[in-house]
């Protein structure tokens, strides 16, 4: 078994001057820095929990990571199958349901790919390459949601 590490810096910058007095005195914003990549990413909270809709939140970056990794999958499994896709783009949705102690977790993600490929007599196989590619997901087998596919394969 092969062991792989990861490992990201996390930095508030939403000290106003009192610090965390109070859920008020302060903004939910922060950078996601990782070790020798470019100048990172700027997230808050979701601005339903006082952040800046501007930045990335911490729901939206989950969401991406189940997406972009079926997709390094998906392309990976298409091209060992000899399926040569041109075009990938998803528009992933996700379902979270926050609960009255405030706490709370995805229930449901749907990822939407619409997918292009050279060849007409692939289509059907593409379509069905994505529940393989769900299987080999790093990020998917890690999610306690479900997880769905409604792919939309066409020609270049």
């Amino acid at each position: 078994m092969k062991i792989h590490n990861y490992k990201v810096k996390i930095e508030w910058t939403g000290n106003e001057g009192e610090g965390t007095l109070d859920s008020n005195s302060y903004n939910r914003n922060h950078k996601i820095v990782v070790a020798g990549k470019y100048d990172g990413i700027k997230g808050s909270s979701d601005p339903s929990f006082l952040g800046d809709k501007s930045r990335y939140n911490p729901e939206d970056l989950f969401l991406s990571s189940v997406s972009a990794c079926h997709m390094l999958c998906y392309l990976h499994i298409c091209s060992v199958h000899k399926i040569i896709v041109t075009e990938y783009l998803d528009n992933a949705v996700g379902i979270m349901e926050e609960t009255e102690s405030g706490s709370g977790k995805f229930t449901e993600i749907t990822l939407h790919p619409k997918v292009k490929i050279t060849d007409q007599g692939m289509i059907a196989k593409a379509n069905k390459l994505h529940e393989e590619a769900n299987k080999m997901c790093f990020i998917a087998n890690s999610c306690n949601c479900k997880i769905g596919h409604n792919p939309n394969t066409s020609i270049e």
